[in-house]
């Protein structure tokens, strides 16, 4: 039901109103509705596999299987024909809702009375597993599995804690790009400032909660599309670890924190913060799947990160900084282009899932990340080479060494990329790599010798 919703919700935003009035009406109706208007991609979906060769093997044995799903009827028959494993399939009407007390009713009426194995997932198949023989648990949480009363229990795929998945769809790893807010800081040869330092803090925790909202956002909206790629359908949404329930309430709960932590900044900080968050959700569900418009919109976020450092301590950010900033992001955000494309020319594919590249466009990605990286080179040679910039530093001539460091970096991350030896995210393989940490604090050091 809820994956039916996103579908919705993708094709036109302002039909969450009817989505409303619809659950008004009953559960049942709201699904029944959904079934009519959107069709989820069952071939697609997260499969037990523990429990699938479980329920072969019974089928072997001459026993009878019957799917029964609080999902509407529509819903059901779909994932009956694709399986075509079970003897029966029945799913909700648009007047009765095939769940809990519901469900338990039907399977006595089916049984006749007689003994029944049960497996299910949910607190709603409590009373079920009850009256059930054999309670089969899949993928369930300890709390649940602890509430279960059978007279016999087999437990399939365990599930990990909840707050342990939870924290894992946040993405801490991506955490380190939230670090550009304190580049204004570094900049400004204020970092032994401790209120400035302080701002910057919550500056990075505000965007930290910011972002794992918008990853959860992204994540709810790109399920078909995660699940055929070769890493991202391991994500919790897409691999059926997390529930989409459970998306629906963090990400908001993300932001709203984020918006809190935000109040305690200057109000500009919280402008700023708006507008990324906007535009991040812009391009969550639309920007992605425009050409060019994605890699434009993500080079944006990434130098929206600086601005917002800038405003969180009072410092106006310099075109300089902005420039380079932009242009070097909007290279790596073309890199990230090139990989996704020769990561599935290799699969055998000619394009991009739920993106506009195609194989044709290889080179011209190429070419114009190339040259946009070498664009922020030269704006950083500018900058070295202003009349502010030299009254700034006491020795900027110190400066000119980071150019060496900054090419070697760049093409290190191309040459990568072209030998698909780069994960999609070039920005995070900067930050992690060995190679990228020394260079950086290389940067950083020379930038203090030049203070």
């Amino acid at each position: 039901m809820f994956e039916s919703v996103l579908i919705l919700l993708k094709q036109n935003p302002f039909l969450i109103i009817a989505v409303f009035f619809w659950l008004l009406r009953s559960s049942a109706y709201l699904k029944a509705e959904l079934a009519k208007r959107v069709e989820v991609s069952i071939a697609n979906l997260p499969v037990n596999e523990e429990l699938l060769l479980f329920l072969k093997e019974e089928k072997k044995r001459g026993r009878k299987l019957i799917l029964i799903s609080a999902a509407n009827q529509k819903v059901v028959d779909h994932v009956n024909s694709h399986f075509k494993l079970f003897n029966v399939a029945i799913g909700s009407s648009s007047t009765h809702n095939l769940k809990a007390q519901n469900k338990l009713d039907r399977i006595i009426l089916l049984t006749g009375g007689e003994e029944f194995s049960y497996a299910g997932n949910s607190h709603a198949d409590l009373p079920i597993w009850k009256e059930a023989s054999e309670a089969l648990l899949v993928n369930c949480s300890e709390q649940l599995t602890s509430r279960v009363n059978a007279k016999n229990t087999r437990i399939f795929d365990a599930a990990q804690p909840f707050a342990k998945k939870l924290f894992q769809a946040m993405r801490p790893h991506q955490w380190m790009k939230n670090f550009l807010v304190f580049v204004p800081l570094v900049l400004s040869h204020q970092v032994d400032q401790a209120n400035l330092l302080l701002n910057s803090g919550v500056a990075y925790i505000g965007f930290c909660f910011c972002a794992s909202s918008i990853y959860f956002l992204n994540d709810l909206f790109d399920l078909n599309a995660d699940r055929k790629h070769q890493t991202k359908r391991d994500r919790a949404f897409a691999s059926g670890e997390l529930s989409l329930l459970a998306g629906f309430f963090t990400g908001p709960t993300l932001f709203l924190l984020a918006l809190l932590i935000a109040l305690s900044l200057p109000k500009s900080f919280v402008l700023i913060l708006l507008l990324y968050w906007l535009l991040a959700c812009l391009y969550s569900y639309l920007l992605k799947r425009l050409f060019l418009i994605d890699v434009l919109t993500l080079a944006t976020l990434y130098t929206l990160r600086i601005v917002a450092g800038g405003a969180a301590i009072a410092v106006e950010t310099t075109v300089w900084l902005l420039a380079f900033s932009f242009f070097l992001f909007l290279g790596l955000a073309l890199v990230k282009r090139v990989t996704e494309l020769l990561n599935v020319i290799s699969q055998g594919k000619n394009n991009v899932e739920g993106r506009a590249y195609r194989d044709n466009h290889l080179s011209l990605l190429s070419w114009t990340g190339i040259a946009c990286s070498a664009a922020a080179i030269f704006v950083f040679i500018l900058y070295i080479t202003a009349p502010e910039t030299t009254n700034l530093y006491s020795t900027p001539i110190v400066l000119w060494l980071i150019c060496p460091l900054l090419v070697f970096l760049l093409c290190r991350i191309w040459q990568f990329a072209h030998a698909q030896k780069l994960e999609e995210d070039p920005v995070l393989f900067a930050l992690t790599d060995k190679t990228g940490q020394v260079v950086t604090i290389a940067c950083g050091i020379l930038i203090w010798i030049a203070v």
